[in-house]
């Protein structure tokens, strides 16, 4: 239907000179006279009645003209070529006996014919339907273009917005495509809001830092719902779809992320230096120990334990990068400077490390009254640089939460 509008208007535009003749039947009863007496071969009523007859009857027949050649055809052919033939002179007289009969637009030249299309279906009309036909139908697909793409964007918006921005990589000339991404993580205690699980703010990170769109849909472990059940049956949060394909091992969707979603389209989240990976690995595991303990009489051992384990992070943190040390430079860079475990970048191992240190931070002040000590300034520096980061905070859960999750946990010591 939109592809026959710009026809219709144009069918309608060359409809109303001929209505106008009808209108001023007496000047053109006088051409049509003088016409008589050029051409004995038609009646003064046979003239009158050629512009409906021409319209009715596709393709008829109009006397010399349609033997040799359309009028439209002779114009284009006499206007590129320059051709002066003897039959392109006689077309041109009989269009001239046409025009003075008021079978065109007053102050119509020949160009202006030609790039309009003839409302009869004689050659006229044959000749003018592939340009006449190809205007439109160009004007359809830039309409159709520019609405798909409009479309499109509220399309992505309703899908994440994940058509937009593969608009604006093809349009930099950057590879890649976006994905339909939904991860579901633990749900807090009203079953709505963020839940303590460093597991999933770990993948919640990762995704954020990646820069890709995505959703989040929190997961009442209490209430979990049936569709749930059927898409990861016995799993619990964290676990991610990619593009339909369901994903539940949390380090093999951490090593399924960094190799999907990679440059250039991508950051690249993973470390330079190796022992970035390690470093705090065993923190999380002496807090456990100290924090489910309920002897009195064991609660040094396992304190120390922890503030072993935190001083080596803490040592790590302070200990110069190879990067940070300038080989040309007389100066010797005795403590770090850098924000976190690889240098001032989020990586992949902060994803991992970052929410655990957090967790003890919060449950250790609340159930222990234990905080990490202020000579660790690697730890506190550390901590400091990722509360400045939304891809942290906002992917926190709530003190709160964290508290309550533990609250079965610490118990008492006796």
């Amino acid at each position: 239907m939109d592809a026959e509008g710009p026809a219709g208007g144009a069918h309608g535009a060359q409809g109303e000179p001929w209505d106008g003749g009808h209108r001023s039947p007496q000047p053109q009863a006088e051409a049509m006279e003088a016409a008589v007496a050029e051409s004995e071969e038609h009646s003064p009523g046979e003239l009158a009645a050629e512009p409906r007859g021409a319209a009715g009857e596709a393709g008829a027949p109009r006397g010399e003209e349609s033997e040799e050649a359309a009028p439209g055809e002779g114009r284009a052919d006499a206007g590129e070529d320059g051709d002066q033939s003897g039959a392109q002179e006689e077309m041109e007289e009989t269009e001239k006996e046409r025009r003075e009969q008021g079978l065109e637009e007053p102050g119509q030249d020949a160009t202006a014919g030609d790039e309009k299309e003839p409302l009869d279906g004689s050659a006229d009309g044959e000749a003018a339907t592939p340009t006449g036909a190809a205007e439109p139908e160009a004007e359809l697909s830039n309409h159709l273009a520019e609405e798909g793409s409009a479309e499109g964007g509220d399309e992505t918006a309703a899908r994440v917005n994940g058509g937009g921005e593969d608009s604006e990589a093809s349009e930099e000339g950057a590879p890649g495509q976006e994905h339909d991404i939904t991860l579901f993580v633990k749900a807090g205690c009203d079953g709505e809001s963020i839940g303590n699980c460093p597991f999933s703010q770990r993948l919640f990170m990762i995704l954020w830092l990646k820069g890709v769109i995505f959703n989040v849909t929190t997961v009442d472990l209490k209430r979990k719902p049936a569709d749930l059940q059927n898409l990861a049956p016995g799993t619990n949060p964290p676990f991610m779809t990619f593009d339909g394909e369901v994903k539940t091992d949390v380090n093999k969707i951490e090593e399924f992320l960094e190799e999907k979603l990679a440059p250039p389209r991508y950051p690249k989240l993973g470390t330079q230096h190796p022992d970035s990976n390690s470093a705090g690995n065993d923190v999380f595991a002496k807090f456990s120990a100290f924090i489910k303990n309920t002897k009195k009489d064991a609660h040094e051992i396992y304190e120390k334990n922890l503030l072993k384990a935190l001083k080596k992070l803490d040592n790590y943190l302070n200990s110069p990068l190879p990067d940070e040390i300038d080989a040309d430079s007389t100066e010797e860079v005795a403590v770090s400077g850098r924000k976190f475990l690889d240098g001032d970048e989020l990586t992949l191992a902060d994803c991992n490390l970052l929410p655990k240190l957090h967790i003890i931070k919060i449950v250790a002040k609340r159930y222990r009254d234990f905080e990490f000590p202020s000579e660790m300034t690697g730890i506190w520096r550390y901590l400091n640089n990722a509360y400045a980061r939304d891809e942290f905070t906002n992917t926190c859960p709530a003190d709160q939460e964290i508290e309550h999750a533990y609250l079965d946990v610490a118990k008492r010591m006796k």
